[in-house]
C-alpha cells in the first residue's frame, strides 16, 4: 500500500518495472559476488561531488568518510561527513592526489570502499590497483579498463575492433613531424591534432590548412607535455561544428551492461562543457538506439563495471563517431538521473558491493527533459577567466522534485584558487524540452551571488538565445553567436538608477536610525528621519557608478516621504521601502507609478540588484558622517561590517577601551577592515578568535559602557 501511495504522490518518473521501486526501497536484494555490503565509504574528493555521494550514502545507511586539505577544513563536505580526516596542504598534489595518504586514512577508518568522485584520482590506474591490493573496493571500473580507455590511440583500436564507429585518423607510434604531416594530408584538412592522453581540452589544436599544421602541432605538444608529461599525438579528421553527444553506460560483475540514453553537451567554452541536457534535442528514437547499442559494445569490449560515459562526435547527418570513454561518473550525470528516475551513485555502491544491475535495458525509458547549467566563478567577458573569492551573498532557487542544486559551498565560504571554480550545478526537469528550458531560465534568475564574478547572467543569455531555444546546438555555438551572447555593455537603465538611489537612501536611513537608537541619545543630530537633517540636505546630490561610468543623480526629499529623482534632466517620482524577509532584503518601489520588487544586497558601498531581467551592480559613495557606522553598537557591542576572517584581536575580557580604539582586524575581499570601539566601556566578552570566520552583522564583542561599569 505504501508503494502505491508513493507512486501516486510522486508519479515522476513513471518507470515500467515495480522491481525498480522495490529495489530502491531496499525490499529486493540481489546475490553478491562475495565483496559484501558496503557499510562505510571514503570519498576521495571534495566539493559538490563529495556532497553528492554523501547524500546518497546517508540515505542508504552507509557511513561516509571525508578527506580534506588545509583550504577545505571548514568546507561543506567536511561538515556533511560522518568522519573527516586532514590529508595535507591546499595544493592538490599534496592532498587530494596523495594516494598514500588517502589509502592510510581508508585503512585507519576501516572503510570497505573508496569512491573517487570525478577528477583527481578517479581515472588513475595505479590508485585503482593500490585499492585492490589493500582489499579496498574501488568504486569504478577495473584498472585495465581505465588503462585501455585512458590512452586515446589504444581506445580507438579497441573500439574499432568492437564495431564502434570511429572517426578517420592516424593513431600510430611513428611521431615524426613529417609522418604526422603526411597522415594529415591523407585524412584531408581540416584536422584535429590531439594528445593521446588527458582531457578537458588540453593538448588539442585544429589545423585548418597545411600551412598552419606544424605550428599547431608544436603548440599541442607543448601543452600536452606540460599537462600530462606525454606529447604523443594523434591526428583525426575534424568535423566542423559537430555535436558532442555522450551515452551513460553501466555494467556489473556478471557481464550485464545497459545504456541510460544520451546527453547533449555541445555548448562549451575553452573545450569544456557549460550546459548539458538529456535527451539530445532532435535525436530520433532510431539514432538513440544506435547510439546506446554502440556505447554498450564499447563497455563490453573492456569488461566494464560501474558507471561510465562513452562520448561521440555527431555530424549534421546524425552520423556519430567514438571520441573517448570517461571511466568514471560524469559531472553532468544528474540530467540522466532526472530523465530515467535513477540514482547512479546508488547504482555504483550496489554494483561495487556485488549486486546485479537493478534494471535491464527493456526496463529503462526516458521521461521528460532535463538541463544542467554549471555555475562558475569566472568572468565571461574576459574569455571566461576563472576567479576566486568569498561568497558574500548566495541565494538559490528552492530545490524540489524537479529542481536540484548540486553544490559544495554555502554563503560565507570561499571559492578557492586551488581548485576548480565551479560553484554549483543547477539541474531542472520538465515534461518536455520547452517546459524544462522555461524552468531553467526561471531558476537562473533566482540564482543570486555577490562577492565574485560568475557566469549566471551569461547562462541566462545563452538559455534565452533563439537558436538554443530551437535546439540548434553544436560545439562552436558560443563563437558563432558571440555578438549576441556578448553584446556591447549598455549603460544602466533609468529604472535601475532610480532603484539604486532609493536603495542607497533607505539603507542609509536604516543605518542612521540604528545608530541613533543604539546611542541612546535623543538629541542626536541624526534623530530626524525626514529629508531636512544635518548633512543630508533638502536636495541631495549623489554620484552613482556603473563600472567606469559615473552618473550624477539629484534627489529631492518630499514632505510626504517620496522623492523626486533627477537623472540627465529627466525627473522620476519615486517612493518605496525595504522589506526584510528571512533570507533576503527586497526593495519595494514605485517609479512614476511602475511598481517593482528587486532583491537588494549591499556590501560596503556597492548595491546589487537582482530582478527578472538579470543583475546590476551600482557603486555609491558613503556619506562622511556614516563612515564610522561600520562599527556601530549592536546589543552593546561591535558588529562585522561584512563577511570575513578575523585576522587580529586586540582586546580581551575586562579591558577598558575608549571610543575609536581598535578592537579587531578583519580580512574581507582581500582588504583589511579595522573594527573600532563605538563608545567607551569595558569589554564583557570577545565572541571570535583569530582565524575564525564572521558573517556580516555578526556581533564581534560585547561590552559595558563606561558610565554603566562604574
Amino acid at each position: 500500500m505504501q508503494l502505491i501511495i508513493s507512486i501516486l504522490l510522486n508519479p515522476f518518473p513513471l518507470l515500467k518495472s515495480h522491481r525498480h521501486w522495490l529495489w530502491t526501497l531496499g525490499i529486493v536484494r540481489y546475490a553478491s559476488t562475495g565483496n559484501g555490503r558496503i557499510e562505510k565509504v571514503l570519498i576521495a574528493n571534495r566539493g559538490e561531488i563529495a556532497c553528492r555521494v554523501m547524500r546518497t550514502a546517508k540515505r542508504m545507511g552507509v557511513r561516509s568518510v571525508a578527506v580534506y586539505s588545509e583550504a577545505d577544513k571548514n568546507s561543506m563536505h567536511v561538515a556533511m561527513a560522518d568522519e573527516a580526516y586532514h590529508i595535507g596542504p591546499a595544493a592538490s598534489q599534496q592532498s587530494y592526489l596523495n594516494m598514500e595518504k588517502i589509502i592510510q586514512v581508508a585503512k585507519s577508518a576501516a572503510v570497505q570502499a573508496i569512491h573517487p568522485g570525478y577528477g583527481f584520482l578517479s581515472e588513475n590506474t595505479e590508485f585503482a590497483e593500490w585499492c585492490k591490493k589493500e582489499n579496498i573496493i574501488f568504486i569504478g571500473p577495473p584498472s585495465s579498463a581505465i588503462r585501455d580507455m585512458g590512452i586515446k590511440s589504444t581506445s580507438k583500436s579497441i573500439m574499432s575492433a568492437a564495431g564502434v564507429p570511429i572517426i578517420e585518423g592516424y593513431h600510430g607510434e611513428e611521431q615524426s613531424d613529417q609522418r604526422l604531416m603526411e597522415e594529415a594530408k591523407i585524412i584531408g584538412f581540416p584536422v584535429m591534432v590531439k594528445a593521446v592522453r588527458g582531457g578537458g581540452g588540453k593538448g588539442m589544436r585544429i589545423a585548418r590548412s597545411e600551412a598552419e599544421f606544424f605550428d599547431q602541432l608544436e603548440s599541442a605538444r607543448r601543452e600536452a607535455r606540460k599537462s600530462f608529461n606525454d606529447d604523443v599525438m594523434l591526428i583525426e579528421k575534424f568535423v566542423d561544428r559537430p555535436r558532442h553527444v555522450e551515452v551513460q553506460v553501466f555494467g556489473d560483475h556478471y557481464g550485464n551492461a545497459v545504456y541510460l540514453f544520451e546527453r547533449d553537451c555541445s555548448v562549451q567554452r575553452r573545450h569544456q562543457k557549460i550546459i548539458e541536457e538529456a535527451p539530445g534535442p532532435g535525436i530520433s528514437a532510431e539514432v538513440r538506439k544506435r547510439l546506446g547499442e554502440a556505447a554498450v559494445r564499447a563497455a563490453k569490449a573492456v569488461s566494464y563495471v560501474g558507471a561510465g560515459t562513452v562520448e561521440f562526435i555527431m555530424d549534421a547527418k546524425d552520423d556519430f563517431y567514438f571520441m573517448e570513454m570517461n571511466t568514471r561518473l560524469q559531472v553532468e550525470h544528474p540530467v540522466t538521473e532526472m530523465v530515467t528516475g535513477t540514482d547512479l551513485v546508488e547504482w555504483q555502491l550496489r554494483v561495487a558491493a556485488g549486486e546485479k544491475l537493478p534494471l535491464m535495458q527493456d526496463e529503462l525509458s526516458v521521461q521528460g527533459h532535463a538541463f544542467e547549467a554549471r555555475i562558475y566563478a569566472e568572468d565571461p567577458d574576459t574569455d571566461f577567466m576563472p576567479g576566486a573569492g568569498p561568497l558574500l551573498h548566495l541565494s538559490t532557487p528552492a530545490p524540489d522534485t524537479f529542481t536540484r542544486i548540486e553544490t559544495g559551498v554555502r554563503q560565507g565560504d570561499d571559492v578557492s584558487v586551488h581548485y576548480d571554480p565551479m560553484i554549483a550545478k543547477l539541474v531542472v526537469w520538465g515534461e518536455d524540452r520547452t517546459a524544462a528550458l522555461s524552468k531553467l531560465k526561471y531558476c537562473l534568475r533566482q540564482y543570486n551571488i555577490v562577492g565574485l564574478s560568475t557566469n549566471v547572467d551569461f547562462l541566462l543569455s545563452l538559455a534565452t538565445h533563439p537558436e538554443f531555444e530551437a535546439g540548434n546546438v553544436h560545439t562552436d555555438f558560443i563563437p558563432q553567436h558571440c555578438n549576441d551572447l556578448f553584446p556591447a555593455k549598455k549603460p544602466l537603465s533609468r529604472e535601475v538608477l532610480c532603484q539604486a538611489a532609493l536603495g542607497h537612501i533607505l539603507q542609509e536611513r536604516t543605518q542612521t536610525n540604528t545608530f541613533r537608537a543604539q546611542s541612546h541619545d535623543p538629541f542626536s543630530p541624526f534623530a530626524s528621519s525626514n529629508g531636512r537633517r544635518l548633512n543630508v540636505v533638502y536636495i541631495r546630490n549623489l554620484t552613482l557608478q556603473d563600472g567606469e561610468n559615473k552618473v550624477d543623480v539629484a534627489v529631492e526629499y518630499n514632505h510626504d516621504g517620496t522623492y523626486n529623482v533627477q537623472i540627465d534632466g529627466q525627473v522620476f517620482h519615486v517612493f518605496g521601502e525595504l522589506i526584510q524577509e528571512p533570507h533576503a532584503t527586497y526593495l519595494s518601489c514605485s517609479i512614476n507609478g511602475m511598481v517593482s520588487r528587486p532583491k537588494l544586497v549591499i556590501t560596503d558601498n556597492s548595491l546589487h540588484l537582482f530582478s527578472k531581467e538579470g543583475s546590476a551592480q551600482v557603486n555609491s559613495p558613503v556619506a562622511k558622517y556614516l563612515t564610522g557606522i561600520d562599527t556601530f553598537v549592536s546589543q552593546g557591542g561591535a558588529v562585522a561590517p561584512m563577511t570575513g576572517t578575523i585576522e587580529k584581536v586586540f582586546v580581551k575580557e575586562g579591558d577598558l577601551v575608549q571610543i575609536g580604539d581598535p578592537l579587531m582586524v578583519m580580512i574581507a575581499m582581500k582588504m583589511e577592515h579595522t573594527i573600532r570601539a563605538p563608545k567607551a566601556g569595558v569589554i564583557e566578552k570577545v565572541l571570535f578568535k583569530e582565524g575564525s570566520q564572521a558573517n556580516r552583522h555578526a556581533a564581534l564583542v560585547t561590552f559595558v559602557e563606561e558610565e554603566d561599569s562604574k
